[in-house]
């Protein structure tokens, strides 16, 4: 018999948000996770609000409760700092992983879900049931698996996932620093060869400062401050602003192996969540909405399949196929477009000149990346 109705991998936003909505409807659940909270993580910290009526929904209030700077403009500069502005029409919110994630996890408890600070070394799908062992030499039984467990995990490796096989070059850094007079209402992203900076403030007044990379460009430089004055300053956007900020952090966090390949959403009948399912580029700004929405598809996909002992498997599976492809498969095309034209000096700036000529066509990629309000 199965001591969890529902086990979930991983305590991110995709994670906890399945277990403040399962546990809401009275579903058993656990959630693993194998690092203790509050923390930082690498993360871009831009919420849409397109995510808020389903939080809401939950009785989850960030607005009120966590107080997030509100976002409603984007600016986007080239490596030569040609930039443009516009508006963004649901807008978003700047907010803290480190309060975020500490915020889900409270809600999660107070719900009823149950928390176990592990990790999950192996799964095996047997007799329609899923047998997990733990770090700790604990095994549990669990009918149904939510896998949210991340960018990348020793769990994609022992699932023998197809992406997790070739080595991926990008690399993430992440730093907070004091406010340096950058404007509350603006999400930026600024260009600089082989890679993108996204700088928006947090509901601390600090400025994060999240920048992509390929490891082709970085490797050439010995540490992170070599790399910021010898390439990110060559953006005068982005020299101006590491001038004049002055870092929280002793030392900037770091990421590597980003892969954006096409994963399996749903492995030896695990359904997997967030970027475990999906990495959609950071430039694209749309991440943690993203993580969020995909706990909802999932959540209702578990709801409507399974009723005490009676699990209809393949409709659940194939409703949460089907919802997530609907929602995310071509946004995230779209964001292996705008990378491919993001990175590129020439394509980025004739693609800019482009816009400038015709605004409404930054606000219509915005749109292809950004869904509507999630009811």
């Amino acid at each position: 018999m199965a001591d969890f109705e529902v086990l979930i991998i991983g305590g991110g936003l995709a994670g906890l948000t399945a277990a403040i909505h399962l546990s809401w409807q009275g579903k058993q659940v656990l959630l693993i996770e194998k690092k203790a909270y509050p923390r930082h993580k690498v993360c871009g910290e831009y919420l849409s609000n397109e995510v808020l009526p389903y939080l809401n929904s939950l009785e989850i209030d960030i607005e009120n409760d966590l107080k997030p700077v509100k976002i409603q403009n984007l600016l986007y500069s080239t490596q030569n700092a040609k930039s443009i502005e516009a508006p963004l029409n649901l807008g978003g919110m700047g907010i803290s992983r480190y309060t975020l994630d500490n915020f889900l996890l409270n809600k999660a408890e107070e719900n009823g879900a149950e928390i176990l600070m592990d990790s999950v070394e192996n799964i095996k799908f047997e007799n329609d049931e899923f047998q997990l062992k733990l770090s700790s030499g604990k095994e549990l039984k669990a009918s149904i698996v939510l896998g949210a467990f991340g960018k990348r995990s020793n769990l994609d490796k022992s699932l023998e996932r197809e992406f997790i096989q070739e080595k991926s070059s990008w690399l993430a850094v992440k730093g907070h620093y004091e406010d340096t007079g950058f404007p509350e209402n603006l999400v930026a992203l600024h260009n600089f060869e082989g890679g993108y900076c996204g700088l928006s403030k947090t509901e601390t007044g600090a400025v994060n400062a999240c920048y992509m990379v390929s490891y082709k460009s970085f490797k050439k430089y010995k540490n992170t401050e070599e790399f910021k004055e010898k390439v990110l300053f060559q953006n005068a956007y982005l020299k101006e602003f590491f001038k004049n900020a002055k870092p929280i952090y002793e030392k900037d966090l770091s990421i590597a192996q980003i892969s954006f390949q096409e994963k399996s959403l749903i492995n030896n009948h695990i359904l997997m969540l967030g970027d475990a399912a999906g990495l959609i580029h950071p430039l694209c700004g749309n991440g943690m909405a993203m993580a969020i929405h995909s706990a909802k598809i999932a959540t209702e996909a578990v709801l409507s399949n399974s009723h005490g002992n009676n699990l209809n498997r393949e409709k659940l599976e194939n409703q949460y196929r089907d919802n997530w492809n609907a929602n995310f498969q071509k946004r995230l095309k779209t964001g292996r477009i705008l990378q491919k034209i993001l990175i590129n000096p020439f394509l980025a700036s004739t693609s800019q000149n482009l816009v400038k000529k015709f605004p409404y066509l930054l606000e219509k990629i915005i749109s292809k990346t950004h869904g509507q309000p999630i009811i």
